[in-house]
């Protein structure tokens, strides 16, 4: 396993971070647990979720993933090894249409949402905690100042948005340091080396676009989480063909200097893309969203594929 360290004074966490959304839901206990193991055993240390997590999934109340895994560390006594993530102010509002309606980042929503957290984890510290999309109805004072309360009551260590634009991070950021509060030291978000098409809408998710990848480059302090890296699937299954949002002449460029490394390589189009992503200027963690072991396992060899100059240049170049 590598690892990368959040931050330049934050803890150290394995270079792909395992994400457990459908964990619970439509990734039933026993594979969610045996995937669990797995990663673990690999070395890996970084695992998300959130209090939403799968909501939309036939009958879920979106607490299946927390649950799940508050049942696996009780199991396993390995609390102390990993960073733990997870998020709040996307979970939607019973009975008001959704995502128009969600908890929201009010200090109230943020207090009680890290409680219910933290009881369903079974654990007295969140390592990191995101703010999952922005709340424009609650002043950013109140949520920074929410967020540095948690903190300072031992709560939570670190802080990171998901869903947000440039402007909202480093408006976050630049509040925080005015007040001497923490700020965010990761942003996570939908990001692979397909880039979508221009005015790609993805509804309450947002990609990594140029102002957010130039606003990390110029600050290496912050970690980009890029989830949704294989694009469920798409770069190699054929009953999954590309979300719409990827579909222009560009992508085409894209997926053929893809094929031609794997081939060189030896690697799968998936590895290639992990490894792409892991050697990146910017600071990127891919976000694992896989459903069995074997997809696990093929996730976790890409950390020994090493691209050389050439094979970056001639990916970068059709990016």
């Amino acid at each position: 396993m590598r690892f990368r360290s959040l931050g330049p004074d934050g803890r150290s966490a394995s270079a792909l971070c395992l994400g457990t959304m459908t964990f619970g839901t439509t990734v039933d206990e026993r594979t969610a647990t045996a995937i669990l193991d797995r990663f673990t055993e690999a070395g890996g240390t970084f695992i998300d979720t959130s209090n939403n997590y799968a909501f939309w999934a036939p009958g879920a109340n979106g607490y299946e993933s927390e649950e799940l895994l508050g049942r696996w560390l009780a199991r396993r006594g390995n609390r102390d090894d990993l960073v733990l993530a997870t998020k709040a102010g996307a979970r939607p509002v019973p009975g008001l249409p959704f995502p128009e309606h969600v908890e929201g980042l009010s200090a109230r929503a943020l207090r009680e949402a890290a409680e219910g957290s933290l009881r369903r984890l079974g654990t007295d510290r969140l390592d990191l905690y995101y703010a999952h999309v922005t709340d424009p109805a609650t002043p950013l004072e109140e949520t920074m100042g929410a967020f540095a309360g948690l903190v300072a009551d031992g709560k939570v260590a670190a802080l990171g948005c998901s869903n947000h634009r440039a402007a909202d991070l480093a408006a976050a950021n630049d509040l925080a340091a005015e007040r001497g509060w923490p700020g965010y030291r990761c942003v996570q978000q939908r990001h692979s080396y397909l880039r979508p098409r221009p005015g790609a809408d993805f509804g309450i998710q947002r990609h990594a676009d140029e102002a957010l990848l130039s606003h990390l480059a110029a600050r290496p302090a912050l970690t980009l989480l890029a989830y949704s890296p294989l694009l469920g699937g798409s770069y190699c299954r054929p009953d999954r063909p590309l979300p719409e949002q990827y579909g222009w002449p560009a992508a085409r460029a894209q997926l053929a200097a893809l094929a031609e490394v794997a081939e060189e390589t030896g690697a799968t189009v998936n590895q290639v893309v992990l490894a792409w992503l892991i050697g990146h200027p910017v600071p990127t963690v891919p976000v694992l969203g896989v459903g069995s072991v074997a997809q696990l396992d093929e996730s976790l060899a890409a950390l020994d594929l090493v691209l050389d100059e050439e094979q970056r240049r001639r990916l970068d170049t059709a990016a």
